[in-house]
């Protein structure tokens, strides 16, 4: 009997990997898609957090990465043991992390948060009276803490790609162009770009806004975040001017090099078996770590559907 094969994309690879793939999405997209999905094999062209993540809430199919290297800075920028120092420093606080973390760091959370959600979730914690502190990605909670008044403690990762952009830069582009320009951006990005930004949210809330869009149509449109998602946003509206913001004078090229390493090559290997296997969480680990990804996706089904 042959095996049930599903290849899952993040919208940061490349576009003939989004093209090889059974689905593409975002991190909350593809989290629900896992779980729900009947396959014996999934194979996941994004990076190593997205691809723990779906063998712990399908620990039944065989999951497999395309590369070994396809890490995420804001999981190797975060050291577990002080991570869990610095939650047990705060007993009174609720912990809140980004999906962006490994599966260690996803077991000594409360809740997971995607970029999509994050407002929400932490909006309905601050509601039940709660206190919350946030990891791992710094720029993000300090976006949250500045845009909603919070006084979050944060942790300090960053993700390397995102911590690019500037508003020095940003500010050149716009200079140069007379007309209308917008700036939609990421919250994984520095605080001084998200404050300049006309609409800030998730890779597919970011993708949503240009599908909407219906403002000047000969305004250039600058995106802040990874380059990949650019083709979907061109696809859907190819009447737009759509551009990467810069990260610095002159230059409009930033890209994940972790999610790069998704290649064709690497893809069809894993689609044949191939590939780095997770197979090394526990049980215990991936019992911890679920437990705040269910409350995440039980939170999201009510909230959005």
């Amino acid at each position: 009997m042959s095996r049930r094969v599903v290849t899952l994309a993040h919208y940061y690879t490349e576009p003939h990997i989004q093209q090889m793939a059974d689905k593409v999405g975002d991190s909350l997209e593809l989290s629900l898609y896992a779980k729900e999905c009947e396959a014996d094999t999934i194979v996941f062209a994004g990076v190593r957090f997205m691809a723990e993540t779906a063998k712990i809430l399908n620990p039944q199919a065989e999951v497999i990465l395309p590369d070994r290297g396809s890490t995420c800075s804001l999981v190797t920028q975060t050291d577990v043991t002080a991570l869990k120092a610095w939650r047990e420093s705060y007993p009174d606080h609720v912990h809140v992390s980004y999906i962006n973390s490994s599966a260690e760091h996803k077991a000594l959370s409360d809740w997971i948060v995607t970029s999509r959600n994050v407002d929400d979730i932490i909006a309905h914690l601050y509601a039940e009276g709660k206190k919350v502190i946030f990891s791992p990605d710094r720029n993000m909670g300090a976006y949250l803490n500045f845009q909603y008044d919070y006084d979050m403690p944060l942790w300090s990762a960053v993700c390397e790609v995102h911590d690019k952009f500037n508003q020095a830069a940003l500010d050149e582009a716009f200079a140069a162009i007379a007309g209308d320009k917008y700036l939609i951006a990421h919250p994984e990005s520095p605080l001084p770009v998200l404050q300049k930004a006309d609409y800030v949210g998730s890779t597919s809330g970011m993708l949503n806004w240009i599908k909407a869009y219906n403002q000047a149509p000969d305004a250039v449109i600058f995106v802040a975040t990874e380059d990949g998602i650019l083709y979907n946003m061109r696809k859907a509206r190819p009447d737009l001017k759509i551009e990467q913001a810069p990260i610095y004078s002159g230059c409009q090229c930033n890209q994940c090099p972790y999610m790069k390493l998704n290649t064709q090559q690497a893809v069809e290997r894993a689609q044949a078996g191939e590939g780095i296997r997770i197979d090394y969480l526990s049980d215990a680990q991936m019992d911890a770590a679920r437990l705040p990804i269910e409350r995440m996706l039980e939170f999201s089904r009510r909230y959005y559907q």
